[in-house]
């Protein structure tokens, strides 16, 4: 697996509130049965996304959505199963959001 790839959320219980995951982790650590994401929500669906260094706005091709890196977590690899895209053109973005959660710089 890949880090920074987007997959698709195919749970149905969540997967409109959080259509996509990004996978954070550290291809280092690939023999673990699970991987760190965080979720992405619609722009749209979020009432205040002011708190734009923590949860920056992704543009993807079906539109805007927000990386909810306050809300990362850990989920089992077999989840991850419908690749649509990298988000390597956005790492910066996506590590300063996990820096200001962690750090708060």
């Amino acid at each position: 697996m890949v880090q920074f790839t987007l997959y698709k959320n195919e749970d149905s219980s969540s997967n409109k509130t959080y259509p996509y995951f990004i996978d954070i982790q550290n291809p280092l650590l690939g023999n673990l049965n699970s991987r760190l994401v965080i979720p992405l929500s619609p722009h749209g669906a979020l009432s205040n996304t002011d708190a734009k260094r923590l949860c920056p706005v992704i543009h993807l091709d079906e539109g805007n959505f927000v990386l909810l890196t306050h809300q990362m977590t850990s989920v089992p690899k077999s989840i991850l199963k419908t690749e649509v895209t990298s988000l390597e053109n956005v790492r910066y973005e996506i590590l300063a959001a996990i820096d200001m959660l962690i750090s708060g710089i």
